[in-house]
C-alpha cells in the first residue's frame, strides 16, 4: 500500500494529493474523487528487480448525482512460482525427511518440489463528496490479504480526505492514511500494525508556453518512529517529502518530473487521447545494474455520456 499507483502521479514522485482528478485518486486522496466529470477506469502495471517481483492496479469510479464519486479499486503485489522443498529433502541414504527436519537435507528428490506464490491484495471502497464549490472530502474503506504458501492475513483499515482549492490555480490537501491504525492478522496468531501517516499536500498551476505548469508537493507525517529511513524525524515522528512538476502541452501530451520519499529520481510523460490517457514513469533501484529498473505504465479510460457528465469544474 506505500508504492503508489497510475503512471501520472508517479512519473510526480508520488506528489499527488492535490494534484489528483482520476480515479487513481481513490488511493492518493479519496476526497479527489469529486474531481471526476464521468465514469473512469484505470489498469496499471509495474514490473521490479528484474521482474521478479509483478504489481497490478485496477480501479473504477462513477460519478453521479452532481457532487458524489463512489469508487473500487484492487491492488495485487506477488512473487510468484517460488519453489517449495520442505517436502523433497533426502538424508544421505536418500530416505525421505520429515516437513520438519528440511534442514538437514544433504540432497534433494526434484520431483517432490512443490511451488507457491507470496502475495498481497488490498480492496478500496471509496466514496467523496463535494460540500461546496470548493471544498470536497472523501473515505476509503480497505481489505487486506496477505498469502505465503498455506498461511494467510487479513485486515481492515480506513483512510480520510480533504480537498480544498485555494482559487482557480491552487489546491490544498490533507489525507490521513490508516488513521484508525490498521491491523493485519496473519492465521499464525501473529499480528502486524499499519501506523497512521498523515500526508499534506499543495499543487498550482499557471499557465506557459500555451500549456500548463504545475508543481507540487506532498509532505508525508508517519507516526512509525523511522529515524534511519526518513529525510527529517522529531521523536517518533518522521518527515518524508515528495516534490513533482508536470508540464501539459494543450492537453495532448505531457512530461513529468518526480522525487519520492524513497530517495529517487522520477521521470514520466504522457499523452492525452479523446477517451484515453496513456501514462509512463521510470525510476531506478540504487546504482546501474544493481537493483534494476522500474517501469510502469497505465491506462486510463474516459467513459464519456454527454448526456449525463456532470459540470467540469475550473482546473
Amino acid at each position: 500500500m506505500a508504492i503508489g499507483v497510475g503512471g501520472r502521479a508517479l512519473g510526480l514522485g508520488g506528489a499527488y494529493a492535490a494534484v489528483a482528478n482520476d480515479v487513481s485518486a481513490a488511493y492518493w486522496n479519496p476526497a479527489a474523487l469529486s474531481r471526476l466529470v464521468y465514469p473512469e477506469i484505470m489498469l496499471m502495471h509495474d514490473e521490479r528487480f528484474g521482474s521478479l517481483i509483478n504489481y497490478d492496479f485496477a480501479a473504477v469510479a462513477l460519478p453521479y448525482g452532481s457532487d458524489a464519486t463512489v469508487s473500487v479499486s484492487f491492488m495485487r503485489l506477488g512473487v510468484d512460482g517460488i519453489a517449495d522443498s520442505r517436502n523433497a529433502g533426502l538424508d544421505a541414504n536418500g530416505n525421505l525427511l520429515p516437513p520438519e527436519q528440511w534442514q538437514n537435507a544433504v540432497r534433494l528428490d526434484y520431483s517432490r518440489i512443490s511451488y507457491f506464490n507470496s502475495a498481497d491484495y488490498a480492496v478500496y471502497f471509496s466514496y467523496a463528496q463535494q460540500s461546496s464549490s470548493v471544498l470536497s472530502y472523501g473515505v476509503n474503506l480497505k481489505l487486506i490479504r496477505r498469502n505465503i504458501a498455506e498461511y494467510r492475513a487479513t485486515g481492515l483499515g480506513f483512510d480520510l480526505g480533504v480537498l480544498y482549492r485555494v482559487d482557480e490555480h491552487g489546491m490544498l490537501a490533507i489525507v490521513a492514511q490508516d488513521v484508525t491504525t490498521t491491523l493485519v492478522a496473519w492465521s499464525t496468531g501473529r499480528n502486524e500494525l499499519v501506523s497512521p501517516t498523515i500526508k499534506v499536500g499543495g499543487a498550482y498551476s499557471v499557465e506557459v508556453f500555451s500549456g500548463r505548469l504545475t508543481p507540487a508537493m506532498d509532505i508525508d507525517v508517519r507516526l512509525e518512529n523511522r529515524r534511519f529511513a526518513s529525510v527529517a524525524h522529531v521523536g517518533p515522528i518522521s518527515l518524508d517529502p515528495h516534490v513533482g512538476l508536470e508540464f501539459d502541452y494543450k492537453n495532448s501530451v505531457a512530461v513529468r518530473l518526480g522525487y519520492n520519499d524513497i530517495k529517487q529520481l522520477t521521470l514520466g510523460a504522457g499523452l492525452h487521447l479523446r477517451k484515453l490517457d496513456v501514462d509512463y514513469s521510470y525510476a531506478q533501484f540504487g546504482e546501474e545494474n544493481d537493483l534494476g529498473k522500474t517501469h510502469r505504465i497505465s491506462l486510463r479510460f474516459l467513459l464519456e455520456e454527454e448526456k449525463t457528465a456532470r459540470e467540469k469544474p475550473s482546473e
